[in-house]
């Protein structure tokens, strides 16, 4: 058996809360005494603070979004890992991205992480989430996955855009108070599939922890999740991709839990962890990825 590597590790989210709740209070306009309850529902219950702010009604730039909360990260914290670059690079296996980031913030930190030629392609939030285009659209950069196969990618489902009035101008949108939700059921568990949770609106977001955007990944990049090792440092993102099939390692902490295969307290001990890896490696050759990333683009319609 050949194992195929999809890893998010290379991509630690160094996301500043302050940065995204200075976005929701300076441009969608959100009560800042209600943030950190607000965040932490949508997080809990959508995946992200973004999917779950466009479940509840708010609509926003998504590019803007983007360059607002990773615009001030602080990248030159960032070091080299030669540890980590030596490690992958011993692996003859495809070695894939998938992160909820965005492509420029996966590109950046793959750069300054010294990681940008170990991998063979990304799978990032532009990947899942292709934006719109009009037919005389010669924007080539809606789909950032670099891989042996965008197609998937190409004719994955956008969210419809929003309605409008008859004047074409946008209708107003009612804003669904989760706060307020959970507020009036308190004997419900946000993190359970309880009917409380499952009366919540749907984001037209794709991201992880959902199975549905793991799916979608693998069949994207052409995995097969039984031949697929899937390394995280979230447990629900573990779980979620243990549900469908993947060969998980819990990043972080030496601790398993359920749903992970593997538990390392460090990316570092990965050879100590699993040494069948490079057993496999020394009875098998599979072309090395090219010396940088290269994004291959698709248009979406």
């Amino acid at each position: 058996m050949i194992p195929f590597i999809l890893t998010a590790l290379a991509l630690q989210q160094h996301v500043g809360r302050t940065s995204k709740a200075n976005y929701m209070v300076e441009h969608l306009g959100i009560d800042r005494n209600k943030i950190v309850e607000l965040g932490n529902l949508l997080y809990k219950n959508f995946g992200t603070t973004m999917a779950g702010l466009r479940a509840i009604g708010y609509d926003f730039d998504y590019d803007e979004y983007h360059s607002f909360v990773h615009g001030r990260l602080p990248y030159e914290n960032l070091k080299p890992d030669p540890v980590l670059r030596s490690l992958l690079l011993s692996l003859p296996f495809r070695k894939v991205i998938f992160t909820n980031a965005d492509k420029v913030h996966a590109l950046k930190a793959l750069s300054r992480l010294g990681l940008e030629d170990c991998f063979e392609g990304i799978i990032c939030f532009e990947t899942l989430n292709p934006t719109h285009k009009t037919a005389a659209s010669d924007d080539e950069d809606d789909v950032a996955f670099v891989g042996p196969d965008s197609s998937a990618a190409a004719n994955a489902t956008t969210a419809p855009p929003p309605p409008t009035h008859h004047n074409n101008s946008p209708a107003p949108v009612e804003i669904f108070d989760i706060i307020a939700h959970f507020a009036n059921n308190p004997n419900s568990n946000s993190n359970s599939n309880s009917n409380n949770s499952t009366l919540l609106p749907k984001s037209p977001i794709v991201c992880k922890p959902s199975e549905a955007a793991i799916e979608r990944a693998l069949n994207i990049a052409n995995l097969n999740p039984q031949r697929t090792l899937f390394f995280e440092d979230s447990v629900r993102n573990i779980q979620s991709g243990k549900r469908v099939g993947l060969h998980t390692v819990l990043v972080g902490t030496s601790q398993r839990v359920k749903g992970a295969d593997y538990a390392l307290e460090s990316i570092h001990n990965l050879r100590e962890a699993i040494p069948e890896l490079w057993e496999l490696a020394d009875i098998v050759t599979i072309k090395s990825p090219s010396d940088k990333v290269a994004v291959e683009q698709s248009v979406t319609a």
